[in-house]
């Protein structure tokens, strides 16, 4: 049986590399985890950098408050 569109894009979320832009843990740095290939694609433009900046200091207040997600930004606008 095939596997149906939500499978397939579980798939290949789990295959993808994720991690933080220090390549510390999240816990440590308060940095947002993503793939390691948007994380490149974002680090090499001042814009990109500016993103990744912020979508952290969105997710540092988060943790800060308790929360353990938070609404940053980062993946809005991503095709799945």
């Amino acid at each position: 049986m095939a596997k149906k569109k939500p499978q397939k894009s579980l798939d290949r979320w789990t295959k993808q590399k994720w991690r933080t832009a220090s390549g510390k843990k999240s816990s440590e740095t308060g940095e947002v985890y993503a793939p390691s290939a948007t994380i490149k694609k974002l680090k090499s433009t001042p814009a990109g950098k500016k993103k990744l900046a912020a979508a952290n200091k969105k997710k540092r207040a988060a943790t800060k408050k308790g929360k353990q997600y938070s609404s940053h930004g980062l993946h809005k606008g991503k095709k799945r």
